[in-house]
This record gives C-alpha cells, sequence and structure tokens, in this order.
C-alpha cells in the first residue's frame, strides 16, 4: 500500500472520529495529515512526511486555541439579557430565610431568590429591599443590589 493511501486513510478516520465526537481540533490534525499525504505524493520520504504531518496540524491546532483565545468570552446564557427578559428586572424582598434564601413575588408567581456572591446558608446581611436580577439558575433568582 503507498504511503500516500495510509495518510488519506488516517484523514479519513479522523474526519469519522471528529464527525462522531464533535471535537474542532481532529480536524486540525487532519489537515496536518492531508499535507502529510500531498508530501507522499511528491515523493518525500517517510520522516518528511511526519514532519509535515506535525507543523502542519499541529501550527493549525496552536493557531485556532490562539485565536479562539483572543475572542471576547461570552457571559453565560443564564446571565444573558438577550436570552432572559428577566435580567436586570427588579424585585421586593420582604424578608430574608435562615437559609439565605428568600421568597419573592415576580411577574405574578412565588420564586425563591439567593443573594448574588453569598455562600448558602448563611443570613443575609443586607435585610428586606428593593434588589435586582443577576442571574437565573433554573427556577431560582439571583439577585443583588441595584
Amino acid at each position: 500500500m503507498a504511503e500516500s493511501t495510509i495518510w488519506w486513510l488516517l484523514a479519513g478516520a479522523a474526519v469519522a472520529i471528529e464527525l462522531a465526537t464533535g471535537t474542532f481540533y481532529l480536524l486540525m490534525l487532519c489537515m496536518g495529515m492531508v499535507a502529510a499525504a500531498i508530501s507522499a505524493h511528491l515523493g518525500l520520504p517517510v520522516t518528511g512526511q511526519i514532519i509535515t504531518a506535525a507543523i502542519v496540524g499541529g501550527g493549525a491546532v496552536a493557531l485556532w486555541h490562539w485565536r479562539k483565545s483572543k475572542q471576547p468570552k461570552v457571559a453565560p446564557v443564564n446571565a444573558n439579557p438577550d436570552v432572559h427578559i428577566d435580567i436586570g428586572e427588579p424585585v421586593q424582598v420582604e424578608r430574608w430565610n435562615a437559609d439565605g434564601t428568600a421568597s419573592v413575588k415576580y411577574r405574578g408567581a412565588n420564586w425563591t431568590a439567593v443573594l448574588a456572591a453569598t455562600a448558602p446558608g448563611s443570613p443575609d446581611s443586607h435585610g428586606p429591599g428593593q434588589f435586582r436580577i443577576k442571574e437565573m439558575q433554573g427556577s431560582r433568582l439571583v439577585i443583588e443590589k441595584p
């Protein structure tokens, strides 16, 4: 079997595994295998093919990782006002429970609210008053002072 055929089969297997697992980095490594297959067609020895695969595949992974690290971080979905229209809305806390939660009425229903950046189980020192919704965690509202 020709060396180029082996590289093409390895590249095809990498694409199949990538489709099964959903990891994008395997496609970058596949690019290295394709470059090695092309270098095999051009007559490079096996050592040159492996070096070509390593440089192209590794370089593509490093470039993709660098590019992803430069993109701005996306806010978590549960704290994104574009996803949850309730983020930033005011709620009134009448009293805090001993476990650090409060029952608030919001949109005609009772919700359990917790204070942002407060350890669970610790009583709140802020007391009752006006708060705003910072985040939603399932059926709980994470609130903070405005």
